[in-house]
């Protein structure tokens, strides 16, 4: 669930670190469908035979699907201040994809409010670090900078 917080406590939560989402197990069957959804059906993605002949042993998740999941997972760590009624995803910064999610990986994502800034009356602009942690493995899978804007009423 998300955290509600009211205007007048935006600057308190400035480096409020969430609590760590759910674990998400990555499938061979998740990979196949962002495959054929993205076009790109690199072997390395699709084909467990040949993957298995790479230094990963396996297929892998594409960067790009584990930068997707964030959409799945921010509804457990999104601050959404009193009187939301709509998000608008304004992009990310820093994107830096670090290490390989094998098929069968779990993940799940940790986040931390860099900024809240009103860019305009009741419209706000929310920068919030983020990484995908891979369960069992020291670097992360991606780590980025995402940007949010919350219209309120």
């Amino acid at each position: 669930m998300p955290t509600i917080i009211n205007k007048t406590q935006l600057a308190d939560y400035i480096g409020f670190e969430a609590q760590p989402t759910a674990w998400h197990q990555v499938t061979q069957e998740q990979i196949n469908q962002f495959a054929d959804c993205t076009l790109d059906h690199q072997f390395i993605h699709v084909d467990p035979e040949k993957a298995a002949a790479t230094p990963f042993g396996s297929t892998i998740a594409h960067g790009f699907l584990t930068l997707s999941m964030l959409s799945h997972f921010a509804e457990s760590f999104t601050l959404v201040i009193d009187g939301f009624y709509m998000g608008i995803n304004s992009g990310f910064d820093k994107v830096r994809f670090l290490s390989p999610v094998k098929v069968g990986s779990n993940i799940r994502v940790h986040a931390k409010v860099v900024s809240i800034d009103e860019t305009k009356p009741n419209q706000f602009r929310v920068k919030t670090e983020v990484s995908v942690e891979i369960e069992g493995v020291d670097t992360p899978a991606l780590v980025a900078e995402w940007i949010g804007v919350q219209l309120v009423k």
